[in-house]
């Protein structure tokens, strides 16, 4: 592993164990080169996902990518990272067990909005003005009011 401070390719592990979601290994590690320590973890890839974008184009599954937009959607929430962590793993789980390498965005927001209408939906909300693309006021107003059915759309 690379040190990410001075570029070194030898490093050691000092420590292995394994993450709080016990879906991955954390290892702390040390730069002999330069002295410097830093932490890294290690998850299990059962197959390359391929994301298919609205416009046609394909690129590489990116889990970073997938958590950063969850972590911006429930920032501010009442929601420990370790359930997080659990909500993001078991997105990933479930692409992967689909059975397709190839995933349309579309099916991946689906899926992580279905996710996150069961843990916070402030949270749902918040990722779905992105994903949807809300451009007024007004697109708010109607989502609100499709989640709460009982209630009259205001005019």
């Amino acid at each position: 592993m690379r040190c990410p401070f001075c570029g070194n390719m030898d490093t050691q592990v000092k420590d292995s164990r394994p993450a709080e979601d016990h879906v991955s290994i954390r290892r702390r590690r040390f730069c002999p080169a330069c002295g410097g320590r830093f932490t890294t973890y290690e998850r299990v890839q059962l197959r390359d996902l391929v994301v298919i974008k609205t416009n046609g184009r394909r690129e590489d599954f990116d889990r970073d990518k997938l958590e950063r937009s969850i972590r911006i959607a429930l920032q501010k929430r009442p929601i420990e990272p370790e359930r997080m962590d659990q909500m993001i793993s078991g997105i990933v789980r479930r692409l992967e067990s689909m059975g397709e390498t190839d995933i349309p965005s579309k099916q991946i927001g689906e899926i992580v909005m279905e996710s996150l209408a069961r843990i916070d939906t402030v949270a749902y909300v918040r990722f779905a003005s992105v994903y949807k693309n809300f451009q007024a006021a007004d697109d708010f107003d109607k989502f609100v009011s499709e989640l709460r059915p009982d209630t009259p759309p205001t005019k």
